[in-house]
């Protein structure tokens, strides 16, 4: 209808005449920019993929975007139930550490996508999530983004909360997945922040130092790579050196790999000496100045931990360190616990009640233990 009024003043000025005419040209044209500004400000933030946004035939989906602090806008993606009245609690999602997005299209065979097309389609929850720099349509560049700005950008978001008149942004639930998972404390920044979280939900964590965390995953790495149990060993003091060197004395993988060559081996990212797992070198030493120990134990609410049996990237000692220091100030809240038939992020709770491993189809035991705990906490 706007473009319609805007053809018909272009293409009939000298129909019009007198100062009667032209104040309503005038207004015609003013009324026809301000349907413009609006119908594009519905969306501010450009799409970028060409996968289709989500869609459900009973959740409405709201796309927004949120402004991180050094000017980059994230996109984030909110879900409600579409009959819901008044606010609702939200499950406020802290993602993983590739540059993976969380939109969740219909047709997803990702398992996170999967299980978050589910929790968006429960009725008494909002979800939340925010895709990090340069992922999906959020502005800036992923593999170059460090730590601090990452969680910054969730600090953004999770502010953003109090703007939607449907959230009940002081009954906030997190859920961290992954690197998420060890970091979800540090999101509230602000003690009022901090009092809006009714619980955590951590899938494959992490607590401890990343300095201790790159030699336990690295052990494994050499097992998986079929090392011989006195080959791992060996390897393990190589690595103990190099990582001590790169993540206690900040050393360049460049100084570290020519002054030392027989780790050069050892290093993950072959030739690539910037980057791991496609993220910058910056990000693994901020990760490293974390102290997610006191972080966690600083957590008086309820904690659900979920760890995979085979989850070869986070330990289960790490799951059960969260359990263990959350417990300390409010004993029996959180609840650890390891899913038999999960891999890393596996043990998210496949909604769909059904996951395919090592080429069987078996009965997810997480597949309701976040429903069921959200529900059983959402009004405590």
């Amino acid at each position: 209808m706007f473009w319609d009024d805007v053809r018909s003043l272009l293409h009939r000025p000298k129909q019009m005449s007198g100062a009667m005419t032209g104040a309503r040209q005038l207004s015609l044209f003013i009324a026809c920019l301000t349907g413009i500004a609006l119908t594009v400000s519905a969306d501010e933030l450009p799409r970028k993929t060409k996968m289709p946004r989500e869609s459900y035939s009973d959740v409405d989906v709201i796309y927004d975007f949120v402004t991180a602090p050094d000017g980059k806008r994230l996109r984030t993606i909110i879900t409600k139930p579409h009959d819901a009245t008044g606010k609702l609690p939200a499950i406020f999602v802290a993602g993983w550490l590739s540059c993976d997005s969380v939109e969740a299209p219909e047709g997803t065979k990702d398992t996170a996508g999967l299980a978050f097309r589910e929790l968006a389609q429960l009725r008494d929850f909002c979800l939340f999530r925010v895709d990090k720099e340069g992922v999906g349509d959020s502005e800036g560049g992923c593999a170059e983004n460090d730590f601090e700005s990452e969680l910054a950008g969730y600090r953004a978001a999770f502010r953003s909360l109090r703007k939607y008149d449907f959230i009940d942004s002081s009954k906030t639930y997190i859920l961290g997945i992954s690197n998420g998972g060890g970091f979800a404390p540090l999101v509230p920044e602000a003690d009022t922040e901090q009092s809006q979280v009714g619980g955590y939900i951590v899938v494959g964590g992490w607590v401890k130092t990343w300095f201790e965390h790159m030699l336990e995953i690295e052990r494994r790495r050499f097992a998986l790579m079929g090392k011989s149990p006195g080959e791992v060993n060996d390897r393990m003091k190589l690595a103990a050196t190099h990582y001590h060197d790169w993540l206690i004395k900040n050393k360049a993988i460049d100084v570290i790999l020519r002054d030392k060559a027989e780790l050069a081996e050892l290093w993950p990212e072959g030739k690539d000496h910037a980057h791991l797992y496609g993220r910058p070198l910056a990000f693994y030493l901020q990760l490293q100045k974390l102290n997610l120990a006191a972080a966690w134990a600083r957590v008086k609410v309820p904690a659900l931990i979920l760890h995979g049996q085979f989850d070869w990237i986070m330990t289960r000692e790490d799951h059960e360190l969260i359990a263990q220091y959350v417990n300390a100030n409010r004993p029996g809240g959180a609840f650890c616990r390891s899913s038999r038939d999960g891999t890393h992020l596996s043990a998210l709770p496949e909604f769909h009640r059904r996951l395919s491993w090592r080429g069987s189809s078996v009965r997810s035991q997480s597949c309701e233990a976040v429903v069921d705990w959200l529900n059983e906490h959402r009004d405590t």
